[in-house]
């Protein structure tokens, strides 16, 4: 492979499509498959109908470099599978195949992902007919049969006030050898209502991409957005972003331990951090006027300023809320009682970990240091953030740890953030996007990374819109979670992840 031939960039960076090199599809496989075997991962893997036949475009972070690499190719019909080889594309295979109708020879696990109809006519892979819309979970599910083997199905509907998901689990007695999940239940085909935009109703789309993440996909959006229109947002601009950041991280993880400490009926955690999670809410209300956030980041800025008075209230209100935090988690990560539960429970092992491209929490609690903030800050280059927050035991322990010293972590950051904000104006004027050209947008949501990758036609209109949530990479792993587990530990595995059901269905 000329190494000539392959797009490296930066985050941020916005490229020609005149620019980008087709390759082969042999040499679009092999430089793919020797980068993953260095260090670079896959971040996405998606495709895009081209003149005859589909273009497929891979993403791969270096992440050490602050590096991206670019690939891209074209198929038609069918091309060989890289998922025997590289496990981590193995969704993003399965979503090419549901999409466009490309089968990916030799994939080991071809299945639906999503349950939507094709968004280009032929026919459908699975033999579904265009005239009916796929059932979610209408597929065969993996069985083990033998003595004493049984099938569990949960799901879709829940017991408690969840999102739906299909859960599928073959046990011996109450051990369980094998989960098989089935989402797509909440598809609302968000990546296809982007196209031919930006539209007034975009933004508001991607904040409700996973509700909870709003902060974390506004965010995403506008600065691919402002990548593609050549725009550079004020420092002051990325100070905001950066503390509403940080306070819906402190909200989702505060929640979170309050929901591991109740799976455990540890419950003295669980109500002060159900109480503390509203106050965190209310913080980001106090900054933008919604408690999730809706309405503060836009595509050339934020619409909300900080002035001094408001900072001075934050700062005040986060230190009484540091000390109330830390005292409630502190209560539970010392009791023998929890961490009997906690540790070595729905253990992720990092080698599995890695070959499935985990990010966010479930990476760092196996070990692996992937954090957009330390490797691709926005801004003028600086971060104060250098320490990324990594457990190596991989359990249900680890990742409820790596919340808890985030948490802490999260309350330096802002209270740095809120004492030395940048002057400048919080808007800056969009041009037109630039036309035929693809523009790639990393953030560090809550749960983990963060892609948006754009690509506009010759009018400067978003021609495909490409999202992957963490959810998307990181469902695998709580099936890995569970294998050997008892059943009964389930709700504590999938608390323990939080994984986002709408977020992953889009």
């Amino acid at each position: 492979m000329n190494p000539s031939r392959v797009i490296r960039l930066r985050h941020g960076a916005c490229v020609p499509l005149a620019e980008l090199p087709r390759l082969e599809f042999s040499s679009f496989r092999n430089t793919l498959l020797d980068e993953v075997a260095g260090e670079a991962r896959v971040v996405s893997l998606f495709g895009h109908p081209g003149g005859e036949g589909l273009d497929l475009y891979a993403v791969l972070a270096r992440d050490w470099k602050g590096e991206l690499v670019l690939l891209h190719t074209r198929v038609k019909e069918s091309f060989p599978s890289l998922t025997p080889e590289c496990p981590q594309v193995h969704l993003f295979e399965r979503e090419l195949a549901e999409q466009y109708g490309v089968r990916p020879q030799g994939h080991p696990w071809l299945k639906p992902v999503r349950f939507h109809q094709r968004w280009v006519k032929g026919a459908d892979i699975w033999g579904r007919r265009d005239d009916e819309h796929p059932i979610p979970g209408d597929m065969d599910f993996y069985r083990v049969e033998g003595e004493e083997v049984h099938e569990v199905a949960v799901g879709p509907v829940h017991a408690g006030v969840i999102e739906p998901g299909h859960f599928r689990f073959q046990c011996h007695g109450e051990e369980v050898m094998h989960l098989e999940i089935s989402l797509g239940y909440q598809h609302r085909g968000i990546e296809q209502m982007l196209r031919g935009g930006p539209h007034p109703a975009s933004i508001y789309q991607l904040e409700a991409a996973a509700g909870d993440t709003t902060i974390g996909h506004a965010t995403a959006y506008s600065q691919l957005i402002e990548s593609l229109a050549g725009v550079k947002v004020s420092l002051r601009t990325h100070a905001i972003r950066a503390i509403a950041l940080e306070l819906e991280r402190l909200a989702n993880h505060v929640g979170d331990i309050g929901a591991l400490a109740g799976d455990v009926g540890f419950l003295p955690t669980a109500s002060f951090c159900g109480r503390l999670r509203g106050d965190y809410l209310n913080l980001t209300a106090e900054l933008c006027g919604s408690r999730f956030g809706r309405g503060l980041v836009r595509p050339g800025g934020v619409q909300f300023d900080l002035d001094p008075a408001r900072a001075e209230t934050l700062t005040q209100r986060l230190k009484v809320l540091a000390a109330e935090t830390r005292g409630a988690i502190e209560l539970c990560f010392d009791s023998p009682s929890v961490l009997a539960r906690f540790e070595g429970t729905g253990r992720v092992t990092a080698d599995d970990a890695e070959a499935l491209g985990l990010v966010g929490v479930a990476a760092r609690a196996c070990g692996l240091v992937r954090d957009v903030r330390l490797h691709r800050n926005f801004g003028n280059g600086e971060t104060r953030f250098d320490t990324p927050v990594i457990e190596t035991d991989g359990d249900v322990f680890a990742r409820g740890n790596v919340r808890r010293r985030e948490i802490y972590a999260s309350h330096r950051l802002i209270d740095e953030d809120l004492k030395r904000l940048p002057a400048g104006e919080i808007r800056t004027a969009l041009p037109a996007l630039a036309p035929e050209s693809l523009g790639i947008s990393l953030c560090e949501g809550w749960r983990g990374e963060l892609v948006h990758v754009g690509i506009t036609d010759a009018q400067g209109r978003l021609a495909r819109y490409k999202i992957v949530d963490p959810s998307f990479h990181n469902w695998s792993a709580l099936a890995m979670a569970l294998r050997g587990e008892q059943i009964s530990d389930f709700p504590l595995c999938n608390k323990s992840f939080n994984l986002s059901y709408c977020g992953f269905d889009l």
